[in-house]
């Protein structure tokens, strides 16, 4: 193959024509547009459809776009300096066209160029499609680090795979959660560029041969093409442009020509079927053995393409594999690709002829871990049966990186078998099993949590004896969010408030908020922000009205509480709590009760059956208050569905009081308190997570917090406690949960919530019993804050004034220089 079939050409020494810079004029951009809707859709301006004028700007701006991602490549080539490479499950990135035109800094320049064509660019950008790449708080996390690396200046690749359908769009059908089809690439995505050349093989079980030197090739029995979607993603004022290359499986031979000959049509197909499958969904249901066995293909689908596409342009530009570590920082984001670990070794030991303690070396130097969760199932495991099956050569290492790992802790003689068994990366209770979360551990010379609390408890926790063996590799990053997105685009309105108070630096230093501490009490500031807060409010009253067909007032307090359904996250106190609130005020009608939206959002996985339910029950409960002539003026109550990045947009600024309400001990960090905070909401919560530190810097009294203890949750689990005493002892909570489970709600069949509530009388795991008073007392704390709107304000001002350290700048310069090392 040629040089030029390869993509290597040297064009040094050739007079080669340069692309003509694209020029910024809103009339140059108009006649572009023009010229996109003409001969790249197809279309005449008189007859073109929203959507067309949609994708013809996008391409329009898409072109200023590539010009700063070709320089951003040619200069970290030019540097021959270091790479970050992000390994994700998911990229939640949302809508585009607002975050590129806002970074290329031509918001202005756009609109006027549409508004000379008779459209208007915030009517057409709403119709782009979010990317169904991702869920919850691990996927948006992932776009704002992508966002903050471009911005940051750090070169970057993200790699995750290009999910035709992605979750799935969430409907409710009679208060049900109903899962459909997302079909976000139904009509293609003009952001992505497809990468032909590059494409890598990607293989399944089989079988291993060995050499007379001991040398290992591994035979797979299915085979299959990765290839690579790149999508452009845009730092602020463009100073540089990273990727985000997603992958898409395809079959090597799409149809067995001589099965389809012999009237085997299905058969023939079957390798294009297996195919498709990898890129069809994220996280398909596990709860059966071919979904395990797909999950775990997914994994390795994306993690074997990243990395051979990694060690091809470190050898294409550096050609020495030993200084892969010098040139490359690889960081694995959760246990999804912690299958990274075996791989990589596999491709340096069975590609680049390595041997086991120089490539040993090499992925450990490499590789970075972060953990997102003390949830064991989250940590992943796969049974050792089904991992050999799949990854034969994969499970080989396994058990030589096993057994190095435990003879190293034998040796220091300070280890007894049960802490020995703790670090194993097979765990052998029960069915034996490949430990994910062990596996990114000991590949790894990082392993950070992403908030305070959360580090510290996976010291104690999960990797107790890892980190007793290796006691300088847990590290905190705190998470972050971008500002850009999440003040800029989604809250115009306080932006441009805050600007006139900070000056116009706050979107590349967001510590520059604080001066708004200076206004906190000035009542000129508080009416100006909360007319801001209002418009936010009248906006998504009208959401709430087209999508659910329910009329809210925008002067009631909205409580928002929207994230993916679990019930460490605890939605069912809330709802609970609603009930026992929606009774005292049928009580006592003549006390001065604070008008309240509570407004909840969030998917439940496809199998988590309380989940569902607790989602049912949502709806079940807003029906009946909705319906109540009694308190209709003073408490509604709405489940918006398919909540996604866009929704999410409208949601948090309008938030009056966020709920961050997990089981203490149980959430990583949560980022969705820090976007609501940002917007000038308080925060009721648990110190859980991220709010142990928002509180330190926002300042107790800004803040309200209730409940137990990470360290009080863990002594009530070890001691035991009866969560029917703490129900019994409670006179709202007893009677909420009594209403709830002799079918108050729910008419048509009484039994419905019986077993969940039962499981809050016998376990209460998630302490939702232990919590609910200390709960219900916060939120009258709360309508008394409310009650009082000038202190309301201040409190709401400072919240958004403190939020500086939360952004996600911040944290990508600490993983840049303490990680990476790709920041002096």
């Amino acid at each position: 193959m040629s040089a030029l079939l390869r993509g290597q050409m040297d064009t040094t020494d050739m007079n080669l024509p340069s692309p003509t810079p694209k020029s910024s004029d809103p009339a140059r951009l108009a006649a572009d547009i023009v010229d996109r809707l003409t001969y790249r859709i197809g279309k005449d301006a008189t007859v073109a459809t929203p959507d067309d004028w949609l994708t013809a700007a996008v391409l329009v701006v898409r072109d200023r776009v590539v010009e700063r991602w070709m320089e951003s490549t040619r200069e970290t080539y030019r540097r021959e300096g270091k790479r970050v490479y992000y390994l994700s499950m998911e990229f939640l990135i949302g809508r585009l066209m607002r975050d590129a035109v806002t970074n290329l800094e031509l918001v202005g320049e756009m609109q006027e160029a549409l508004g000379e064509l008779g459209v208007e660019l915030d009517l057409i950008r709403e119709l782009e499609p979010d990317a169904a790449l991702g869920n919850g708080g691990l996927g948006r996390l992932a776009a704002c680090f992508m966002e903050s690396m471009a911005s940051v200046d750090i070169p970057a690749y993200g790699y995750g795979i290009r999910y035709q359908n992605g979750m799935f769009r969430q409907e409710l059908s009679d208060g049900w959660q109903v899962e459909l089809p997302e079909t976000w690439l139904e009509h293609g995505n003009p952001w992505e560029f497809e990468r032909r050349e590059s494409r890598y093989e990607i293989g399944f079980g089989g079988h291993i041969e060995r050499d007379d030197a001991d040398n290992c090739t591994w035979k797979p029995a299915e085979r299959f093409w990765a290839e690579a979607f790149d999508t452009p993603i845009v730092g602020w004022k463009a100073k540089r442009v990273n990727t985000l290359r997603l992958w898409r499986a395809e079959p090597i031979d799409p149809l067995e020509l001589e099965a389809f000959n012999r009237g085997d049509h299905m058969g023939a197909l079957q390798d294009s079927m297996k195919a498709e499958a990898l890129s069809r969904v994220l996280y398909p249901a596990d709860a059966t053995p071919a979904g395990q066995a797909l999950r775990l293909r997914q994994e390795f689908f994306f993690s074997s393409a990243s990395l051979q596409d990694i060690l091809r342009r470190h050898m294409a530009q550096f050609g020495r594999i030993t200084s892969l570590p010098e040139k490359a920082a690889i960081q694995l984001n959760d246990t999804h690709p912690a299958v990274s670990v075996a791989e990589l070794m596999r491709l340096l030991i069975d590609v680049h002829n390595l041997d086991f303690d120089t490539a040993w070396d090499i992925t450990k130097r490499t590789i970075a871990y972060t953990n997102h969760t003390l949830l064991p199932e989250a940590l992943e495991s796969w049974p050792v049966p089904l991992f050999e099956q799949l990854l034969p050569r994969h499970m080989q290492l396994i058990y030589k990186i096993n057994a190095r790992v435990l003879r190293e802790a034998r040796a220091t003689g300070t280890f007894d078998d049960a802490q020995v068994a703790g670090m194993s990366l097979i765990d052998e209770h029960g069915e034996r099993r490949v430990r994910m979360g062990n596996l990114a551990f000991v590949g790894a010379h990082s392993i950070n949590g992403v908030s305070g609390l959360h580090t510290e408890l996976m010291k104690e926790t999960v990797f107790k004896d890892l980190h007793k063996l290796y006691p300088l590799r847990i590290n905190n990053k705190t998470n972050g969010i971008t500002p850009r997105r999440w003040l800029m685009q989604c809250n115009p309105g306080l932006y441009n408030l805050s600007r006139e108070v900070t000056g116009d630096s706050i979107m590349s230093d967001l510590d520059a908020m604080k001066a708004l501490d200076t206004v906190a009490e000035d009542a000129a500031f508080q009416e100006r922000f909360a007319a801001i807060k209002r418009a936010n409010k009248d906006r998504l009253a009208g959401v709430i009205e087209k999508r659910i067909g329910l009329k809210v007032d925008p002067s009631a307090m909205f409580d928002i509480q929207i994230k993916r359904i679990h019930e460490y996250k605890r939605q069912l106190m809330n709802i609970v709590e609603t009930v026992a609130l929606y009774d005292q005020i049928r009580s006592h009608p003549e006390r001065a009760w604070a008008p309240r939206v509570k407004l909840f959002a969030g998917k439940a996985a496809s199998s988590y059956h309380n989940a569902k339910l607790i989602i049912k029950l949502a709806n079940d409960v807003a029906r009946v208050v909705n319906a109540d002539p009694a308190t209709r003026d003073v408490l509604k109550v709405a489940f918006l569905p398919n909540y996604n990045v866009s929704l999410a947009e409208v949601m948090v600024p309008a938030a009056d009081l966020s709920e961050q309400i997990s089981t203490a001990g149980m959430e990583a960090s949560g980022t969705g308190n820090m976007k609501f905070a940002l917007n000038g909401a308080l925060t009721i919560g648990t110190l859980d997570g991220a709010n142990v530190e928002m509180r330190e810097h926002i300042g107790a009294e800004n803040i309200i917090i209730f409940g137990l203890t990470a360290a009080e949750v863990a002594e009530k689990r070890a001691n035991g406690y009866s969560p029917e005493e703490v129900i019994a002892a409670s006179p709202e909570l007893s009677q909420a949960l009594k209403a709830i489970e002799s079918g108050v709600f729910s008419p048509e069949d009484r039994n419905r919530y019986a077993d969940l509530v039962a499981g809050l009388r016998m376990s209460d795991w998630f302490m939702v019993a232990a919590d609910f008073d200390s709960y219900a007392a916060a939120q009258r704390d709360v309508d008394g804050i409310w009650a009082e709107q000038p202190r309301w304000q201040a409190m709401a001002i400072r919240n958004a004034a403190r939020m500086g350290y939360f952004s996600s700048d911040r944290t990508i310069r600490q993983y840049g220089r303490e990680i990476w090392n790709v920041i002096n």
